[in-house]
C-alpha cells in the first residue's frame, strides 16, 4: 500500500492552538489570543508572524502601526491552501473546492449513476483538474480530498454503503481512493459531514460549542458536535438515528418516502434531485409529508437535547432547503418540545446549504487535518 503523502503545511502544536482558537472564536488581536491561550506576548508575536507567512492567518487591518502590531485583529486566511469535497448522491454527484479559511471557491454538480467506485474516482479526478485550473486556485497548495459516504461504518476502514453503491462495500478506505488518485483522501459518513458544514455555515461555532443535527436524505441520520468536534462513537456510527425507523413498509421521515408519496400522486421522480420541480404542483403532498416527518422527528430532537444539552439543533439533508425550513418551523411551533420548565433551550435552525452541506463538510476534513491538535 502506498504511503500517504504528508500535507505541505505542518504546524507546531502552538501554531495549531492559535489557528484553532481563531476558527472557533473568531478574529482577535495578538494580545487577546495570548491572554486566552496563556502564551507569552513575545512568543505570540513570533508565532503569528510565522502563520501569516504560511498563509494560515492574515490581518484584518493593515493601517494600524506599532511594534508587533498587538492590537490588529488576526483572522483565518485562505492563502495556505485549498481542499476538495465530493459526494455521490443517488443520481448525481457534487464537488466543491474550499480555501483554508473555509470559503467556497468552486462548486459543481452533474448526473452520475454508476455504482463503481473507480468511475467515481475518475470523474472526481477529471473535474478537480478542471475546477482547479483557475489562476486564483493554482497559486494555492492542494491539501487533499474529503469524500462523503452514504452508509454506516462497518469497521475501522470500510463502510456498509447504501444499496445503489453496493460496489463500495468491499474496498478499504481511504486506501482505495488514495492509491487511485495519488493524493491524501479522508472519508466520513454523509450525515456527519452535513452537520459539521451547517455548524460552521450558521456561525454556531462562535456562539456555542455543541450541536446536534437531524439529517434527511434518502434515509435518516444525524450528527453530534461536542467542543467543536464531531463525535464518531465507539464504532463510528454516532448519530445513526435511521435505525430507529427500521420498518421499510411503514412511513419513515426520509427523503425516499417523500419521493414515493410524490410519485404515488402522479409525479415522476428518479431521485431527490428532482423534488424541487414539484414544490408548487404537489404542494399539498409535500405539506402532508412535512407535517408527518416533523412529528416523527420531534421525539429524536427532544431526546437528543435531553442527553447532550446542545447549544443548537440543525435540520439538514439533501431535500430542498425550503422543505428543511418547513420542518424546522414545525418543530419550533410544537407545544411540548423541550418541556415547560423554565430553562435555556437550543435554537432550531434549518440548513441553508441543502445537499451541498455534504461535499462542503467533506472538503473541511483536509483543512481540519492541518490544524487538528492530537494527543
Amino acid at each position: 500500500m502506498r504511503q500517504r503523502e504528508k500535507p505541505d503545511i505542518v504546524l507546531s502544536s502552538d501554531q495549531k492552538r492559535i489557528v484553532w482558537h481563531i476558527r472557533t472564536t473568531g478574529p482577535a488581536s495578538r494580545s487577546k489570543i495570548a491572554t486566552d491561550l496563556n502564551m507569552h506576548n513575545a512568543s505570540m508575536t513570533r508565532l503569528a508572524r510565522e502563520l501569516v507567512i504560511l498563509g494560515c492567518l492574515e490581518e484584518l487591518d493593515d493601517h494600524i502601526a506599532g511594534r508587533g502590531r498587538p492590537s490588529v485583529p488576526l483572522t483565518l486566511s485562505g492563502r495556505a491552501g485549498y481542499s476538495a469535497g465530493a459526494m455521490a448522491h443517488p443520481g448525481w454527484i457534487e464537488l466543491v473546492l474550499l480555501d483554508f479559511s473555509g470559503k467556497v471557491l468552486a462548486r459543481h454538480a452533474e448526473p452520475f449513476t454508476s455504482p463503481r467506485p473507480k468511475d467515481f474516482a475518475e470523474l472526481v479526478s477529471l473535474r478537480l483538474r478542471e475546477l482547479s485550473s483557475s489562476t486564483e486556485i493554482m497559486r494555492l497548495k492542494f491539501l487533499g480530498l474529503g469524500i462523503a459516504i452514504p452508509g454506516n461504518a462497518a469497521d475501522a476502514s470500510s463502510y456498509w454503503t447504501v444499496e445503489w453503491l453496493e460496489g463500495w462495500r468491499n474496498i478499504r478506505y481511504p486506501d482505495f481512493f488514495e492509491d487511485y488518485l495519488n493524493f491524501p483522501v479522508w472519508v466520513e459518513n454523509e450525515s456527519t459531514l452535513a452537520g459539521l458544514a451547517d455548524f460552521y455555515d450558521h456561525g454556531l461555532m462562535l456562539s456555542c460549542s455543541s450541536a446536534i443535527s437531524i439529517f434527511i436524505g434518502h434515509g435518516v441520520g444525524g450528527s453530534i458536535i461536542y467542543r467543536h468536534n464531531v463525535i464518531s462513537g465507539e464504532y463510528g456510527n454516532a448519530g445513526d438515528i435511521g435505525r430507529l425507523f427500521p420498518a421499510m413498509n411503514e412511513p419513515r421521515p426520509s427523503g425516499i418516502d417523500l419521493v414515493r408519496d410524490l410519485n404515488a400522486a402522479g409525479a415522476n421522480l428518479q431521485s431527490l434531485f428532482d423534488v424541487s420541480k414539484y414544490v408548487d404542483s404537489h404542494a399539498d403532498i409535500i405539506a402532508n409529508w412535512t407535517a408527518r416527518a416533523s412529528k416523527q422527528l420531534l421525539t429524536l430532537v427532544e431526546s437528543g437535547a435531553a442527553w447532550i444539552d446542545p447549544g443548537a439543533i440543525v435540520v439538514t439533508g439533501s431535500i430542498p432547503v425550503m422543505i428543511l425550513d418547513a420542518i424546522a418551523q414545525e418543530m419550533r411551533q410544537s407545544q411540548w418540545i423541550f418541556g415547560a420548565a423554565p430553562k435555556r433551550t437550543p435554537a432550531i435552525y434549518a440548513s441553508r446549504l441543502g445537499s451541498w452541506a455534504m461535499p462542503i463538510g467533506a472538503a473541511m476534513l483536509p483543512i481540519h487535518n492541518v490544524m487538528a491538535i492530537r494527543d
